[in-house]
């Protein structure tokens, strides 16, 4: 049995659930909040009750909008806060975690779409290097439909729980239907372990012994959302992914790769595209996965009309749009306050999901803008108090920028329109130096110098006021004032520059 205090329960499950739906592993959250892994480690396990301080501040660094707060106040009765951190001592797998003897020799999903419903299948070989008998296997069930505005989220999952009945899961070993026992169950969250067992017999899986485990459940569109993420929590072998889709909605897929050591970026192989019939099928393998690595596969069903691809109260705004993908709003005192630095090397693994987080919005953003002169985005712009930000130029090339600093610009200016996804609905012209010369750090903390002319230059000088606190309206001259995007023309165009010298 679980040593898990009832009264923590639906605590545990909640920081469960918003640590997966971000991508952290304990060890990073316990470095972001100021805990020690083993501290973050027995409050998952029940074996340690939950402060408020570990609360608030989870709360902040996974961006949950206010869920973990919530929850332990409605806890906080049955629980005594505990201000100071666990020293740092070994992490110990508690009664109920997964055996980390156990190998995941082939782990196959496939996601089907049938216009209406999200059906997920996983297949997972499974190898027992123990000496001792396995009998049960955890698994997760986690949805978001608006991974990028929490608050949101938090809305449509409490006035609409997941539910048993929906979800119509069914399990099997080999080929033996089993049950399950619940672990967690929460309004988008739900934790179980699959029993090797069933009313006939137990199968449990000897030491030395492969086996097939599958389980599949299905998810209504409206709870699910455009994504499909794949967490490597086991040593695997080889990972593959399919997603089923119907052609008559003409789906775009990309897909990008985080790991323990590495940021955000593409997969390092292609996705490989078939049509069937009336169906398009996107796969996708690799091999030797790194441990902690997470496979995020997203899409953009582009013959389908916004709002039923979103939802039914999808905002009509440009404004809206952007608060919809998680981009925080003018008003906001994030936007105006100078961003924390990384403390680099030492603070790499933030920064590198800082980025993960930005490339992911960018994602986002493409499918719901046409970005011409190409774009960019800081981390305040989503709720992220580092100075990280990225941009993508008009030709597809990705600059990423940690701890940017302006040393030198040119005293040759020019005034172009620019837009500002925290307050999409207008365009305001706005002067810069055509050319800036940029210090800034790479993830190692090694510091370099690059200098950027006219289109990248205002992209990267955007960026870099959005670190300092700054909108573009602050640049502006005294006598503009930014004009409504319907008034705009520059839609679809790229920035335009006379020809000479543009040397700093």
């Amino acid at each position: 049995m679980s040593q898990e205090k009832p009264g923590a329960e639906p605590f545990i499950a909640e920081l469960k659930r918003w640590r997966d739906v971000r991508g952290l592993s304990q060890s990073a959250l316990a470095k972001a909040v100021g805990y020690t892994p083993s501290y973050v480690s027995k409050v998952e396990g029940g074996q340690q009750k939950p402060a408020r301080g570990f609360a608030e501040q989870a709360d902040r660094v996974l961006h949950a909008g206010g869920a973990l707060r919530r929850t332990f106040t409605e806890i906080e009765p049955h629980v005594r806060s505990e201000a100071v951190p666990h020293q740092h001592a070994p992490e110990s797998a508690g009664p109920d975690s997964q055996p980390a003897s156990v190998i995941v020799q082939h782990d196959d999903a496939e996601l089907y779409y049938d216009g209406t419903t999200y059906r997920a299948t996983q297949r997972r070989q499974l190898y027992n290097a123990s000496p001792d008998p396995i009998a049960r296997y955890l698994i997760r069930i986690s949805v978001d439909r608006y991974p990028g505005s929490p608050e949101r989220s938090n809305r449509l999952y409490r006035e609409n729980p997941l539910t048993w009945e929906e979800i119509s899961l069914t399990a099997k070993v080999g080929n033996e239907p089993i049950g399950w026992r619940v672990q967690h169950d929460r309004d988008a969250f739900k934790e179980l372990w699959l029993l090797f067992e069933n009313d006939y017999g137990r199968y449990p899986l000897y030491p030395g012994e492969t086996t097939w485990i599958e389980y599949s459940y299905t998810v209504r569109d409206d709870k699910w959302g455009t994504w499909f993420q794949r967490a490597v929590r086991l040593p695997t072998e080889r990972l593959s992914v399919r997603l089923n889709f119907p052609a008559e909605l003409d789906p775009a897929v990309w897909g990008t790769e985080t790991t323990m050591t590495a940021a955000a970026f593409p997969f390092r192989t292609a996705i490989h595209q078939d049509a069937s019939d009336d169906r398009r099928i996107y796969s996708w393998t690799t091999d030797d996965p790194p441990l902690h690595a997470r496979y995020r596969l997203e899409w953009k069903f582009r013959a389908r009309p916004e709002h039923e691809e979103t939802a039914p109260t999808m905002p009509i705004s440009a404004s809206d749009k952007m608060r919809s993908i998680g981009v925080v709003q003018a008003g906001d005192p994030i936007l105006t306050t100078k961003a924390r630095a990384f403390d680099l090397p030492r603070e790499a693994e933030d920064a590198r999901r800082v980025v993960a987080e930005l490339n992911s919005a960018t994602e986002r953003a493409a499918g719901i803008h046409q970005f011409s002169k190409g774009m960019g985005v800081a981390a305040p712009q989503l709720g992220i108090d580092r100075a990280a930000a990225i941009v993508r130029t008009a030709e597809g090339e990705v600059i990423t920028l940690l701890n940017p600093k302006v040393i030198e610009q040119s005293s040759e200016t020019d005034e172009q329109y620019e837009g500002c996804w925290s307050f999409f609905d207008v365009r305001g012209m706005v002067p810069r130096p055509r050319s800036i010369s940029v210090e800034h750090q790479d993830i190692e903390g090694n510091r370099g110098i690059t200098i950027f002319e006219d289109a990248v230059a205002r992209l990267v000088a955007h960026e870099i006021d959005h670190l300092e606190g700054l909108l573009y309206t602050a640049r502006m001259r005294p006598d503009a004032e930014p004009i409504p995007v319907s008034e705009y023309r520059g839609t679809g165009h790229t920035w335009t520059y006379q020809s000479g010298s543009a040397t700093p």
